[in-house]
């Protein structure tokens, strides 16, 4: 072990003094407001990057519902590095849905700067945006097989040297705060996230996002609240926790045996956006009203419409099937309203399918 990787190391959860004191510090009703540069965020609420899920469309519903920082699907350094303009249009943003983080994944310091400069100055060519970004965010949790067989994503867990010095190249490359995703660790046997927010926290980190989950657990439970807890305890700068928020209890659960400053949603949010509102009433004590069959109605509808003119009506309606899906879950004739989707073709047939679905029309029941 180098003297680098020495100073980094720190015991898990459990084994400091004062962990257990810090985790009731936070309780319901009790504001989470912590800073990204000049953003201040009142409750410390996030929308999590989700490739193929958090796009503009969902970035903007769910800021309207609440959540008051968004990041982008992850966008390669490398194909920035070669220009390609696809990855141009990941990194776009509209006022509508910042303040918002770009968040770029790759293993090579030198590429990953360069592109955090060409985000920064909004000089990458193809990605026209309406605002800066707000920070640059980089992804060390990524658990998908081809992300991490080329030592990007989660693989990095494994070396925390090299997100050191990734860390370190893109602050020195962009004057915006630079944010960091990490998970609890690769497995079970390597729960390393201390150590690994420690060596991004030196090398110029404004934040940290823990995932509480291993990269061998991909999205399965446990969520490990007790190794977010460690990292809150080990770093001086906010540390956000994220897996398995599906409902405002949850959230609650996290802030309170955490300690943690925010909390950011990811797929609980599919389907519903609501959840922002839900966590929001929660954490300001307030009472939360669930949206009404027509409010549900007319959000599935509106999250279609910027689909389609986002991406244009043939990409809009093939990526709203799996949004309409969600939004369905759990509803009257549910299963069936999945199979008549998945065979439409236009906007107004989704639209035509939607407004059909009895649970839109007073009736209530389970999915058949």
């Amino acid at each position: 072990m180098t003297e680098s990787q020495d100073r980094w190391q720190r015991p898990l959860c459990g084994t400091e003094p004062g962990l257990q004191a810090r985790s009731i510090l936070k309780t319901s009703g009790e504001p989470m407001s912590f800073c990204i540069g000049n953003v201040t965020l009142k409750n410390g609420i996030l929308l999590a990057p989700m490739a193929g899920v958090t796009d503009y469309a969902f970035r903007a519903l769910c800021r309207r519902c609440g959540a008051e920082f968004t990041v982008s699907e992850m966008v390669s350094a490398k194909a920035m590095h070669y220009r390609d303009e696809k990855t141009a249009v990941l990194a776009r943003i509209r006022a509508e849905e910042a303040p918002m983080a770009i968040q770029i994944f790759g293993s090579e310091p030198d590429i990953m700067a360069e592109a955090a400069a060409l985000l920064a100055n909004g000089s990458y060519h193809g990605c026209v945006s309406e605002c800066a970004p707000a920070a640059i965010d980089i992804n060390m949790g990524c658990p998908v097989r081809k992300i991490v067989s080329g030592g990007d994503g989660s693989a990095l867990m494994k070396n925390p040297e090299k997100a050191h010095d990734i860390v370190k190249a893109v602050v020195a490359a962009t004057p915006l705060p630079v944010t960091v995703k990490i998970r609890a660790g690769w497995n079970e046997h390597c729960k390393n996230a201390v150590e690994v927010a420690l060596a991004v926290q030196e090398a110029g980190a404004a934040m940290v996002t823990v995932h509480g989950r291993t990269r061998e657990q991909l999205y399965r439970p446990p969520v490990d609240l007790a190794v977010i807890a460690a990292v809150k305890e080990a770093l001086s700068i906010p540390v956000v926790g994220n897996g398995g928020i599906a409902g405002a209890k949850d959230a609650l659960i996290m802030k309170s045996e955490t300690g943690c400053d925010g909390i950011m949603v990811a797929q609980g949010a599919e389907g519903n956006p609501w959840l922002f509102a839900e966590i929001t009433a929660a954490f300001e004590g307030k009472e939360y009203v669930p949206p009404t069959p027509e409010e549900q109605l007319c959000m599935a509808r509106e999250h279609i419409r910027l689909l389609c003119e986002d991406k244009g009506e043939v990409v809009g309606v093939r990526e709203a099937r799996k949004h309409l899906a969600w939004y369905v879950t759990g509803m009257r004739g549910a299963a069936a309203f999945r199979r008549a989707v998945n065979s439409a073709l236009t906007l107004e047939e989704l639209l035509q399918k939607l407004d059909a679905l009895p649970a839109f029309s007073g009736e209530n029941g389970g999915d058949s």
